[in-house]
């Protein structure tokens, strides 16, 4: 029976490595990784560190007790760190790591608040007190990549047994927790790299452009991903299809005026307001922007497409570059659908119109300050119907805490 167990396991390993060769988004990814790590060991919770120089930065959590909707995404953006020392239980299984020492690297305990004595850490049970939670069975492991190299801890809490009652993991959970590390290193390697050169094409954008800053579009992409999910809940979306399409939105939406690299330099840096023949160039960003993914069969790219020639549309027809009979002409040459309002304008469209616009108001600029908060958000319900798709703005205010959160994460000057 142990042995039967044992072997669906594994082979449920492979299907899930598998199936994440199809994610790029280094979010999804680590969403996809702690939720299978968790279902392959009964775990209530569980939370991925990863490593950042000397310090482990809290990258993804999930709490079947605490966090029952995506309302309570917003603890995925809260940015905590603790350094790499031997005072935290994930410390000293990098630590370990580090040294290339494999005793330790694997720590199984049946009650943190009761450890022994001869471990140098305690268990810090301030977020425990904070949440009237109690944490109670953890498993920890590093998390090594091919080379050998640690990039960080994924950590398991309360080990479910069949009455629900907190039990210790058992041995052949560390076994394959283990393996599973080391399949889901490969795959954080590979998200991390696909984000780094989505990076790297926005740091292109941004030496012609100092608006378009790596921090901005890092939180228009959270915004649009979150806003997405939100919307695909209300409209019963597939749960599967919302997964896929929640990180492709992510990177997709980073992208959304990467056709600004296509604008001259005397239009892109005037420092003053542009004159009606230099508005019009500008906004053919939107035009430069879906040519550069027309021809690419990835489903991110599509999407990056929509979101670069839509996002500047309006709920009401107007906008650009459609409702703009200056680049009208080129743009309903290359579409298949020539009216652009409501709902016939792209879902993605509509939902990094509202994300962008928040967060360029919520911005200081080299021509404007920050707006208040409260006169953006008054600015949003006012335009619903008219500039914004009212359900996305209904849904963009339920979501509205995680907003907040992702702000704070990803501050300028940050990436």
């Amino acid at each position: 029976m142990i042995m039967a167990k044992s072997s669906h396991r594994f082979d449920s390993l492979l299907k899930i490595s598998h199936e994440l060769n199809y994610t790029d988004d280094l979010d999804s990814v680590l969403e996809r990784i702690l939720a299978e790590a968790r279902a392959l060991t009964d775990s209530e919770a569980g939370t991925i560190y990863l490593r950042d120089g000397d310090e482990l930065v809290f990258e993804h959590t999930q709490n079947d007790k605490l966090f029952t909707s995506n309302l309570d995404n917003k603890n995925n953006y809260q940015s905590q760190r603790i350094p790499v020392t031997d005072s935290s239980i994930a410390g000293f299984v990098v630590l370990n790591s580090l040294k290339g020492e494999g005793q330790d690297t694997v720590l199984n305990f049946q009650d943190v608040y009761d450890l022994s004595n001869t471990y140098p850490f305690h268990f810090d049970r301030s977020f425990d007190i904070k949440n009237s939670y109690r944490t109670k069975s953890m498993l920890t492991t590093s998390l090594d990549n091919v080379n050998g190299e640690n990039i960080g801890v994924i950590q398991l809490i309360n080990k479910k047994g069949k009455g629900r009652q907190n039990i210790q993991f058992h041995k052949d959970d560390e076994t394959v927790l283990s393996s599973f590390a080391d399949l889901a290193a490969v795959h954080i390697e590979r998200a991390r790299i696909t984000k780094e050169m989505i990076l790297r094409m926005i740091k292109m954008a941004e030496m012609r452009d100092p608006k378009e800053t790596g921090a901005h579009v890092n939180r228009v992409g959270a915004y649009s991903a979150e806003l997405y999910e939100h919307w695909a809940m209300k409209n019963h979306v597939p749960k599967n299809e919302t997964k896929q399409m929640k990180g492709n939105y992510r990177l997709a939406s980073m992208l959304h005026d990467v056709g600004k690299v296509g604008i001259s330099d005397t239009i892109l840096k005037k420092p003053g307001p542009f004159t009606k023949k230099e508005r019009e160039i500008m906004q053919k960003h939107t035009v430069f922007g879906t040519e550069l993914f027309k021809y690419s069969a990835s489903a991110m790219d599509k999407l990056a497409s929509e979101i670069s020639l839509s996002h500047h549309e309006n709920w009401d027809g107007s906008g650009y570059p459609f409702g703009t009979s200056a680049i009208r002409t080129h743009v309903m040459e290359n579409s298949t659908n020539p009216e652009m309002a409501g709902e016939n304008i792209p879902l993605s469209g509509r939902i990094v119109k509202i994300t962008d616009v928040y967060d360029a108001l919520m911005s200081i600029r080299c021509y404007k300050k920050a707006w208040d908060e409260q006169k953006v958000l008054d600015e949003i319900e006012k335009k619903s119907g008219i500039e914004y798709d009212p359900l996305l703005v209904t849904c963009f205010f339920d979501i509205y805490e995680t907003i907040k959160a992702i702000r704070v994460k990803y501050e300028d000057g940050d990436s």
